[in-house]
């Protein structure tokens, strides 16, 4: 299948750009994002990966983070354990644990592999808690993002063919009756 990529790289700026505005994530913070780029494409999850997604996709997200200053980490298909990839020196800030893998287009997934072969210093860490996701394609990245998730509804609902969903997270509320939020 074709893909318009000059399309997938605007729609990629509009959706991470909207989720980092909503989100108000400061510098320092964490994106987790997963991607399917079969369904991008308009194929079944994990059954025509492309390269050439990954590449539009993942240069949008780097572009948009460094500009704001915010890690990104990259999670990986399900053959990892959706172990994720991100620069050491993200890593190293909240001190996470890195694990041995390389991430390829068949095991990790394109835009994994992607991320593995364009960051500085890629790593791969088991797992994060993210301040906020982005899940193209369905591919479930609940499991990295903090312990209360929040559904942001985005303007731009798909990159290319694929669904997007995006979350923020904010503090658990603790107390009772008597404790104040805000």
């Amino acid at each position: 299948m074709s893909a318009d990529l000059d399309l997938i790289k605007d729609q990629t700026i509009q959706v991470v750009t909207e989720l980092l505005q909503v989100a108000n994530l400061s510098p320092g913070q964490i994106l987790v994002v997963g991607c399917s780029t079969s369904e991008v494409l308009g194929s079944k999850i994990g059954s025509a990966g492309s390269t050439d997604v990954a590449q539009a996709i993942l240069g949008s997200l780097r572009q948009v983070c460094t500009q704001d200053g915010i890690h990104l980490a990259v999670q990986c298909c399900e053959h990892l354990n959706r172990a994720l990839v991100m620069e050491t020196k993200a890593a190293q800030a909240y001190h996470l644990n890195e694990v041995m893998v390389v991430p390829v287009p068949k095991a990790g997934g394109a835009l994994g592999a992607q991320a593995m072969g364009d960051f500085e210093q890629p790593v791969v860490v088991e797992a994060i808690q993210a301040h906020a996701g982005l899940d193209i394609g369905n591919t479930l990245i609940g499991m990295h993002l903090k312990a209360v998730a929040v559904p942001v509804r985005l303007a731009q609902k798909n990159i290319g063919q694929a669904l997007v969903i995006a979350a923020r997270t904010r503090p658990k509320l603790i107390g009772g009756s008597r404790a104040v939020y805000e």
